[in-house]
């Protein structure tokens, strides 16, 4: 079976589809970092959706997504700034 068919994969399938060291693996599951199974106390499953969404967790964001934010609030935000109402004295 392929290892794009299959959604239960064992530590060997996990290294080979992100590239990691078996050893790296391992102590990421013993340190509780990667999402696993060990059903019979001793060999480590991982449900590959789950792997998915971890390898894809703490996203960060490019440099031409912050240019658009920075460009955006610049052009609107920073308006109520520039001109701001005056206080009426008495």
């Amino acid at each position: 079976m392929k290892l794009i068919d299959k959604n239960v994969l064992t530590i060997k399938d996990v290294s080979e589809y992100t590239g990691f060291k078996t050893s790296y693996l391992y102590k990421l599951t013993s340190s509780g970092i990667i999402p696993h199974s060990k059903p019979n106390g001793k060999t480590i499953y991982f449900d590959k959706a789950k792997l998915e969404e971890w390898m894809l967790s703490n996203p960060s964001t490019s440099l031409s997504d912050k240019q658009i934010v920075a460009s955006t609030y610049v052009s609107t935000d920073s308006q109520k700034y520039r001109n701001p109402k005056k206080k009426k004295t008495r």
